[in-house]
């Protein structure tokens, strides 16, 4: 076996970790949504194998496609995407100019950012509704 065959090789655990940073989710946070322990999150993140059904609630919860989890295979290139160059979105520099990567991912973060801003304004209208219901019941007292 080659060195890129050993590359090539699927990792769910990296899948995770990598699909959770891309979408600037924090470890205890993807925790709590799973309702699990941070630490044991952190143990899936390191297997390289991880059961379906638990695959299949992180997938959920970070709302990927459960394919992507399983066969997201890492290669050369995500290893040099994944690089710190990268981060800031700049390729590199040719002739003087920066070259922009644009990717998908963006857009990701930015549905998922509304999608916070959604359910907070939906937690906000359910915390006046038990108020407001809480204040009828004292009434009736």
């Amino acid at each position: 076996m080659n060195k890129l065959d050993k590359v090539k090789k699927t990792h769910h655990g990296h899948n995770v970790r990598r699909m959770r940073e891309v979408l600037g989710i924090k470890q205890g946070a993807l925790a709590i949504m799973l309702d699990m322990p941070q630490q044991t999150l952190s143990d899936k993140e390191a297997k390289e194998i991880i059961d379906d059904e638990t695959l299949d609630k992180i997938s959920k919860a970070l709302n990927v496609p459960l394919k992507v989890l399983q066969e997201m295979k890492e290669d050369p290139a995500t290893i040099i995407f994944d690089h710190p160059t990268f981060a800031e979105g700049s390729i590199g520099n040719v002739g003087g100019d920066s070259i922009q990567y644009n990717s998908p991912v963006e857009k990701i973060i930015e549905l998922t950012n509304e999608k916070v801003a959604l359910y907070e304004r939906m937690l906000e209208l359910e915390k006046e509704k038990i108020a407001w219901l809480e204040k009828l019941l004292s009434d009736k007292k």
